[in-house]
């Protein structure tokens, strides 16, 4: 592709701090692990961070270490990426897919309502596609009800909710570092919390439920091997210190398309602004407006790809899916948002050149998949 859908943002900076892990000898729990989760719980405004290998990682050993297990149910959204749900199976515990709200595409607090039972024991939030949900909506229902709150947040490093930052809200919140994310460290996550009990089982369970203090090989329970190497962690303190100049890059972005894209009315374009929040802007996902279907979507996707430009399917609803799939759950809005949705590339290097070839094709392959010609905006006007 010319044009990819993401791209990681990497300095030299992040190359030298590697590098000087590599030549340090100590390539595991060491000292930049304890750096990075001191630098991001200091970000989040949080005492305690455990970092992981993944942000899947992290929701798995937040499941576990509450006691979320066989027979309990997990309220979560269907229109998110599939770990949210998978974290909560490895427990044998049951994911009840709710609705979401069609501006935000977050949890719906009504239908949230309306689904706890006697078996519900947590609401699972994600804050899709860095837009903060209602997590004050959602923390009364789960006071209501006693319900543990947590936040999956890892697509919304960042990102506010009325001035304190996702992830410190819930029993605990995780945040994902894949390269297509606000930051990166290849692969990884870090789980934030409260609860300092909760934080020293976490990272007992990411090493193989052994406890700091004890011997290697005495374990007290069992864990998992999802440790982040000193590796990803230099990374990840060297990306950290630039979080507020990449999410003001990313917004820059964000706001381009809006300009480029305002005149045609066949796209609904996303929330840019939220009077209690602040996005995180992790992708730029449009929809298409009603008349259009499922077919049309793809058929556009699929002309822009062969034009040399990435566009993705965010999401295909988890509901839907083979591992999930009932006859039950009918989750209309989550359905229909999904049908329509179109990820844009989005990534810091994306240049003013690149937005006009995007914005261009796009408006092209909308009329030829049915729509009105619609005028784009140059960067030479904006």
């Amino acid at each position: 592709m010319s044009i990819p859908l993401s791209g990681p943002d990497i300095t030299q900076a992040e190359i030298d701090a590697v590098a000087a892990v590599m030549r340090s000898g100590r390539l595991s729990l060491g000292p930049k692990l304890e750096e990075f989760e001191a630098a991001l719980s200091s970000y989040v405004r949080v005492p305690y961070a455990a970092a992981v290998s993944s942000g899947t990682a992290g929701l798995h050993l937040i499941v576990k270490a509450l006691g979320i297990g066989e027979g309990d149910e997990v309220i979560v959204p269907s229109f998110t990426f599939i770990a949210a749900a998978n974290a909560i199976r490895y427990e044998r515990a049951q994911p009840v897919f709710v609705d979401i709200d069609p501006a935000a595409a977050n949890l719906d607090p009504s239908a949230v309502e309306a689904a706890v039972s006697s078996r519900t024991r947590a609401i699972l939030v994600v804050h899709t596609f860095g837009v903060p949900a209602d997590v004050e909506k959602l923390l009364a229902i789960a006071k209501r009800h006693k319900l543990i709150l947590i936040e999956d947040a890892c697509e919304a490093l960042g990102a506010e909710w009325r001035g304190k930052r996702v992830g410190a809200f819930g029993a605990a919140g995780v945040f994902g570092f894949y390269p297509n994310k606000q930051i990166t460290t290849s692969e990884g996550g870090m789980i934030v919390t409260n609860d300092e009990k909760l934080a020293l089982r976490v990272r007992s369970l990411r090493n193989h439920g052994r406890i700091p203090i004890g011997e290697w090989f005495e374990h007290t329970e069992i864990g998992y091997n999802y440790r982040l190497s000193e590796l990803h962690a230099a990374m990840g303190i060297e990306q950290l210190k630039r979080i507020e100049a990449i999410l003001a890059r990313r917004a820059e972005i964000a706001r381009g398309y809006n300009d480029r894209l305002a005149t045609c009315s066949e796209f609904v374009l996303p929330l840019s602004q939220l009077a209690d929040g602040k996005i995180s802007w992790f992708v730029y996902v449009i929809r298409l407006a009603e008349k259009f279907s499922r077919v049309q979507r793809d058929a556009i996707v699929e002309a822009m790809g062969k034009r040399g430009i990435a566009c993705g399917r965010y999401f295909a609803p988890i509901h839907l899916q083979r591992p999930y799939k009932t006859k039950d759950c009918k989750l209309p809005v989550t359905e229909n948002v999904a049908d329509r949705a179109i990820a844009l590339p989005f990534f810091n290097a994306l240049s003013e050149s690149q937005l006009d070839a995007v914005c261009s094709a796009l408006c092209e392959c909308l009329e030829r998949a049915g729509g009105r010609k619609g005028a784009v905006k140059s960067a030479a006007r904006l």
